[in-house]
């Protein structure tokens, strides 16, 4: 997600405590939040897919191998 658009969630919070928000600006804030989830979950996800578990048995286990398809989606 770009800075502008952290900076305009930001700024519609505010907005929105300060004075309230018009039904436009309402639709706008809900998207950008949205937005925003979406990519902190694909962010968070991409870690999760690079982390190895090196077993007892001295096997490696990639969870994003393991667990990836049953947590996405």
């Amino acid at each position: 997600m770009k800075r502008e658009q952290i900076d305009r969630i930001n700024e519609l919070y505010h907005k929105s405590k300060a004075e309230g928000l018009t039904p436009a600006e309402k639709e706008e804030q809900a998207r950008l939040r949205r937005e925003y989830v979406e990519a902190f979950r694909m962010s968070l996800r991409g870690q999760l897919d690079r982390i190895d578990i090196v077993e007892e048995d001295g096997s490696v286990t990639n969870l994003g191998e393991k667990y990836g398809k049953h947590i996405r989606h």
